[in-house]
């Protein structure tokens, strides 16, 4: 077999392929949030944004409680690295310019959707109002 100098690659992984109107449309969105910020100083201190990530629960062994005495002729211990435990919760926090302004987890099998999300934005504005 002769050698092409080719390589097996993955596909560089994206959230979603856009045509190009939706690509038209997020640009027009970008440049007028843009504009709003230009004209009013203080307009970035209304934005609020969110995200989500995944929380593991584990209790990870300092370096200093995991030394083992030994011999100096016994040979030197070994360590798994730590592995995530059955423990994980989704963790929402939502924030503004000047820091977190709503965070919680989300309940134990929840499905993260439109309904979800419309009640914890409500508990986010009861926040924000309470400030």
């Amino acid at each position: 077999m002769c050698d092409l100098n080719m390589h097996h690659v993955a596909a560089k992984f994206i959230p979603r392929l856009l045509t190009p109107k939706q690509k038209e449309h997020t640009v027009a969105i970008c440049q007028d949030l843009h504009q709003h910020a230009l004209d009013d100083p203080s307009f970035m201190s209304m934005v609020i944004t969110g995200d989500e990530s995944w929380v593991y629960g584990y209790d990870p062994e300092t370096k200093q409680q995991s030394l083992q005495w030994k011999s100096s002729g016994s040979p030197r211990p070994k360590k798994a690295r730590q592995c995530h435990t059955t423990t994980e919760s989704v963790l929402i926090v939502f924030f503004d310019i000047r820091g977190i302004v709503h965070r919680e987890f989300a309940p134990e099998g929840q499905t993260m959707n439109t309904g979800f999300y419309c009640s914890v934005l409500c508990c986010v504005r009861e926040d924000i109002w309470r400030k």
